[in-house]
């Protein structure tokens, strides 16, 4: 008995086995090796002669332009365990002074694995970075507190106010 699939099952030129046949008497993979010529063209964004992989765009420039809030969303899922409406929501602004341009995640009690929303604040690359400063440290995490966020006890400083 003869099936529509075993008509085009043929021998292929290139690997010589018994595959579908795609084309040209080739099978799918050695078709793409062998028979299927891809013109370069000029990216319309990065203007590099390149394979083009959908609306006149390079791979890279097309993830960039359609895709890059999906890969954001997933890496903030992936790292974060959060959903890209929730981490967008916590870093719209810095807590500490409201800017908005360039909002940092920080990690109140600075375990990076702890990820509930209660240890999860805005900062501004430049708060974040005082309040890895030692010597800024106690600033920052005293205007925290006094917004309403719940840090924990940092020995370093706490045994310096015990003296």
């Amino acid at each position: 008995m003869r099936t529509l699939y075993n008509s085009m099952l043929k021998i292929c030129k290139g690997c010589k086995q018994q595959k579908e046949h795609h084309g040209k008497g080739y099978c799918f993979n050695c078709y793409r090796k062998n028979a299927w010529n891809r013109k370069k063209q000029i990216c319309k964004r990065c203007k590099r002669e390149i394979f083009i992989h959908a609306k006149g765009l390079c791979p890279g420039c097309y993830n960039f332009v359609f895709q890059l809030d999906n890969v954001k969303a997933q890496n903030y899922k992936k790292w974060y365990g959060l959903d890209a409406e929730t981490y967008k929501k916590i870093t719209k602004f810095c807590v500490v002074c409201g800017f908005d341009k360039i909002v940092d995640l920080h990690h109140l009690d600075e375990n990076r694995k702890n990820n509930s929303k209660d240890n999860l604040a805005g900062l501004c690359p430049n708060h974040h970075q005082m309040f890895h400063n030692f010597e800024f440290r106690k600033e920052i995490r005293d205007i925290l507190i006094s917004k309403g966020f719940k840090i924990p006890e940092d020995i370093k400083i706490d045994f310096e106010r015990r003296k």
